[in-house]
């Protein structure tokens, strides 16, 4: 069990080590401008190495969403219901600056997100992914044609939030500028998401969304 954890981990380093290598690249001269036998050769590994870790060289950017994939299913399936599990968990994540959330103005994720969003390829890969999140989370909902059409709405609702605080970040207003029209818009397209989803917001007992935590007060709408 010992030689598998470690094996893993070195094989986790090996991804951010050449990931980190390949993204400040990308930020310094272009995604198309950089090629993968140029990353192979800054990463010190063979031009076959890198393709093992990264199919594509998309994959080399895209791979920080792998850990996400399949977290709106599993955050659905801790309750009390699948869509009050998934608004708190996101605005928790406003709360912490997750740059899930795009509530982040650390340069070096704004850089990222600049890449990303403004790379055609690499912003196709992203719908690739948030695909085979939606079909996770889909499957956690149950699998059927109600869920996945549930599934479509939650993510979707997920990353308009998320692309929304992270332009106007990119447009240069501060995090807490942003940060209660964030909340706020949370609550309303998650109280959307409800009314619209009542299947997915059945509370299990007599317990409510505890909304007051995050409430922004004094915020005109």
């Amino acid at each position: 069990m010992g030689e598998i954890g470690l094996r893993e981990r070195k094989k986790q380093r090996m991804y951010q080590a050449v990931s980190d290598i390949a993204i400040g690249l990308f930020l310094e001269k272009g995604f198309d401008a950089v090629s993968v036998a140029e990353v192979a050769a800054a990463a010190e590994i063979s031009k076959p190495t890198l393709f093992r870790y990264f199919p594509t060289k998309e994959d080399l950017v895209l791979h920080r969403f792998a850990d996400h994939e399949d977290e709106p299913a599993r955050v659905a399936a801790r309750g009390p219901s699948p869509l009050t599990a998934l608004r708190r968990h996101f605005l928790d994540g406003l709360e912490r600056r997750d740059p899930v959330t795009g509530l982040n103005d650390v340069p070096q994720v704004l850089a990222y997100h600049r890449l990303l969003y403004g790379t055609p390829s690499l912003a196709a890969g992203m719908f690739r992914y948030l695909e085979r999140s939606e079909a996770a989370l889909a499957g956690a909902l149950g699998g059927d044609l109600g869920a996945r059409l549930a599934a479509g709405q939650i993510i979707a609702v997920q990353r308009v939030l998320a692309l929304e605080n992270w332009r106007r970040i990119a447009d240069g207003e501060a995090v807490e500028q942003v940060r209660p029209d964030a909340v706020a818009a949370a609550e309303e397209a998650f109280a959307q998401l409800e009314a619209g989803l009542p299947r997915y917001a059945q509370l299990h007992g007599d317990e409510r969304p505890d909304k007051e935590r995050y409430r922004v007060r004094n915020v005109t709408r």
